[in-house]
């Protein structure tokens, strides 16, 4: 999977600097997606090539720290302030779209603040919103009113779930053998 993540997804991906302007295929479908790891990004590229939807990578104008726990800590703070993130760019016309897949990690039980900022920041009235979710291990947590909440004209279906743990996996992994690891400072 993660080699997947690495693979370019036919440079349809916002970049820095563009200004919220989308290279489109022409299509009225949307992939709109965060990931931080890799594993929301995988499918959203499977969706987009797939279905040969535009694709949009929902980035935050500051970038989450690299380290995983520094992310998990800031994104804690940001939950229980409520605040949400500077979104990179934005979708220049979304009225084009009838079709809104949103992709992201489920962080905090709820959806990352950047995604609450991409779904005030864009109408999605009269849209159908179509959520894929990855995980790790907690499930949807509130993210399905969050989604009604912050995009209460659009129609909400029922998207894709996954479990995608191998940071926090890995992470645990090499802590725990770390322990047992008799090394002289």
């Amino acid at each position: 999977m993660t080699a997947l993540a690495t693979l370019p997804l036919s440079g349809f991906a916002a970049t820095p600097g563009a200004g919220g302007e989308l290279r489109r295929v022409g299509s009225r479908t949307l992939v709109a997606y965060f990931s931080r790891s890799g594993n929301t990004r995988v499918i959203a590229g499977l969706i987009h090539r797939s279905l040969h939807t535009d694709l949009f990578e929902i980035r935050p104008a500051t970038p989450y720290p690299e380290d995983y726990l520094e992310t998990v800590e800031q994104a804690r703070q940001e939950r229980d302030s409520g605040r949400e993130r500077a979104l990179e760019a934005m979708v220049s016309s979304i009225e084009d779209y009838d079709t809104v897949f949103v992709g992201f990690p489920i962080w905090g039980e709820t959806t990352p603040p950047i995604i609450r900022a991409f779904l005030s920041a864009h109408d999605l009235s009269g849209k159908t919103l179509i959520p894929f979710v990855t995980h790790g291990g907690y499930g949807l947590g509130n993210s399905r009113s969050v989604l009604a909440s912050h995009a209460p004209k659009a129609r909400l279906l029922k998207g894709f779930v996954m479990e995608a743990d191998q940071e926090r996996r890995t992470m645990n992994r090499v802590n725990d053998w770390l322990k047992d690891v008799e090394v002289k400072m």
